[in-house]
């Protein structure tokens, strides 16, 4: 005779793993929009200097998004 230990329910188991993929799902997003609101506020803040003070950072303004994405460009 078998005995039944553990009744393994895959409906649960299936809205538990769309409930978890929606909530990694906006994780992600907050990630990605925090992250592009600091580089937007990093470009308004280099764009704010003078042509002195960024050449005094081996900057020119033409080059400040690349600057400020270059982790993301792969030139």
């Amino acid at each position: 005779m078998a005995y039944v230990t553990h009744a393994h329910n895959t409906a649960f188991s299936n809205i538990r793993a769309s409930v978890t993929r929606f909530f990694a799902g906006v994780g992600r997003a907050m990630i990605v929009s925090s992250s592009a609101e600091a580089r937007l506020r990093k470009v308004e803040a280099l764009n704010a200097k003078t042509d002195a003070e960024l050449a005094a950072m081996n900057l020119r303004r033409e080059d400040i998004p690349a600057f400020v994405f270059r982790d993301l460009m792969h030139i």
